[in-house]
């Protein structure tokens, strides 16, 4: 299934039924009175998240959606009938943006969450409701009000304790492989993965969290480079980020640090609250480094990234040393990612906890 996190829709409720004038005739009834029924209401549309939905393909091709009018009244006393409600199934973790005033009408955030993005208009009022004892025969109806029409942006921001950062090729998709139930696209080559992917972690039988990892980003992200800023928009709902950096990258030329760097300046132009979340070092594929030069290497990574000022600063609250490959400290990493989600979890009471079933909230997005 093709993986669409942003669409554009016009949603159009229907028109409440016309309310009619109508008085009663009956053979030997003179001067029956008005009997003329109100008009239906129209239909009204809603948004209703579902865990078993994971992408805004169905309305990247399907962008109007209008409900049917009421009815319109009738005589003997007879209301029109209200026109039935659509609605509109979305996956968990989209945002409802009013297109033309950036308004956010919704954050669909937990499973079976229902809000009325655009109302039915009332049905108008029959002339049974303008009779009175100086008005025996009234000639008053009103109209039915009309629906709301609305321009609408939907974005889905994937919802997602621990959120995977760092270059292509930097081991963000073998991680998640091999520390969760999911199983992305794995390759020796730059941008493998084309969307984000999510896992369900189990460290033990009762426990677990969720884990995403984007595409990976690159230098120049913020002009349209690489795949650009498409998809950092799912780490925003995460509590913490993993930036992963290469200890052995496929170019000599490479500087893991001078990349890190560049991953924190792309971060900070996208989102400064973004940058600002907590983020660990995950320094990987330390299988491929000698024995002999691992200490080395490794301290002057980090001693290098604390060295810096200003725009060069990066942030580093913890440092793991893994190898998604061979598991080697994974199983630490995760222990300690799930011990840090505890602590934080009371602290926040702003944070929406959602949990996944281990069943089905790994794989593709």
């Amino acid at each position: 299934m093709k993986f669409i996190d942003e669409a554009r829709i016009e949603v159009i409720a229907g028109d409440g039924g016309v309310g009619v004038v109508s008085f009663r005739r009956e053979k030997f009834i003179p001067r029956g009175g008005p009997d003329g029924g109100d008009g239906g209401r129209g239909g009204s549309i809603f948004a209703i998240a579902d865990l078993n939905i994971n992408t805004l393909v169905d309305y990247r091709f399907s962008r109007r959606h209008q409900a049917r009018n009421g009815e319109r009244g009738r005589g003997k006393d007879q209301y029109g009938a209200g026109a039935a409600d659509i609605v509109l199934r979305m996956p968990v973790g989209t945002q409802i943006y009013d297109e033309n005033t950036g308004e956010l009408i919704a954050d669909l955030v937990e499973h079976d969450q229902k809000v009325l993005i655009a109302k039915g208009g009332q049905g108008g009022l029959g002339n049974i409701h303008f009779k009175s004892s100086t008005n025996r025969a009234p000639r008053q109806s009103t109209p039915g009000e009309p629906g709301e029409e609305r321009q609408l942006r939907l974005e889905l921001k994937v919802l997602a304790d621990v959120g995977l950062l760092g270059l292509p090729n930097a081991g963000k998709s073998t991680l998640i492989a091999a520390v969760s139930n999911a199983r992305p696209k794995i390759a020796d080559y730059p941008f493998t993965t084309l969307h984000p992917n999510l896992g369900v972690v189990r460290v033990a039988p009762s426990k677990s969290f969720v884990i995403a990892d984007i595409p990976g980003l690159i230098e120049g992200a913020a002009e349209g480079a690489g795949l650009g800023h498409q998809f950092l928009r799912h780490l925003q709902r995460t509590r913490l980020l993993l930036h992963l950096v290469d200890l052995a990258p496929f170019d000599p030329d490479a500087d893991p640090v001078r990349d890190a760097r560049a991953i924190v300046n792309e971060l900070r132009k996208y989102d400064p609250g973004l940058a600002a979340k907590p983020r660990w070092l995950v320094l990987n594929k330390v299988d491929m480094v000698p024995a002999e030069e691992r200490e080395a290497r490794i301290d002057a990574i980090v001693k290098a990234l604390k060295k810096g000022r200003g725009r060069n600063a990066v942030k580093v609250d913890r440092v793991f040393v893994i190898s998604g490959l061979t598991r080697e400290g994974c199983e630490s990493l995760m222990l300690a990612i799930y011990d840090y989600l505890e602590s934080i979890r009371p602290a926040d009471p702003s944070v929406t906890d959602v949990r996944f079933d281990a069943e089905t909230g790994g794989g593709d997005v």
